[in-house]
């Protein structure tokens, strides 16, 4: 059962726009940056899709958080990820992110924050990786409502080293709270 309290099972970075990022045995987190050596740090946007367009607008695609919980049941699907490999910076375990309110800031091992700011939205990258991966992470609620399951983005609010094992704790913005959106 997932809850407030999480763990930190992977980081992971690139200094190249590759799909998949590698695992590290650590990551810092600089507030109102991003990752240290990552592709994507930066005040403003870094994402290639979006940098013609965007690219002078902030950066709220900072760092993307991923449950390792969607790796079971994209196991059961036929699929094999591992922690890094759908290009997440920091792998969780035991928290429910994608039905966190926006604004939810984790705190994360002796001193980094982050604040969600939405849904990552599953581009063809992914089934560029494995085919038919992108509608593994996309699914139907009860009123027909689509459901983007490959992760979360958020921005560094307080800067600090993360490593796996790390605790994550979760602060719920104050109400009323504001259902994360595709970003």
């Amino acid at each position: 059962m997932m809850g407030m309290d999480g763990t930190v099972v992977a980081v992971s970075r690139s200094d190249s726009h590759s799909f998949s990022k590698q695992n590290q045995e650590s990551i810092e987190l600089v507030a109102g940056y991003g990752i240290e050596g990552d592709v994507h740090a930066g005040a403003t946007i870094k994402h290639r899709s979006r940098l013609a367009k965007e690219g002078d607008k902030p950066n709220i695609r900072q760092v993307h958080l991923l449950h390792t919980e969607i790796f079971e049941e994209l196991k059961e699907q036929g699929y094999e990820v591992l922690p890094g490999e759908l290009g997440e910076n920091i792998t969780t375990k035991g928290l429910d992110i994608l039905a966190m309110p926006k604004g939810t800031r984790l705190h994360i091992g002796s001193s980094a924050i982050v604040e969600l700011t939405g849904l990552r939205n599953p581009c063809g990258q992914i089934d560029d990786f494995q085919m038919g991966l992108k509608d593994a992470l996309l699914d139907r609620d009860a009123e027909g409502n689509l459901i983007r399951k490959s992760g979360v983005m958020s921005v560094v609010i307080a800067s600090g080293d993360v490593v796996p094992g790390d605790p994550i704790r979760v602060e719920l913005p104050p109400l009323p709270h504001e259902r994360m959106q595709r970003v």
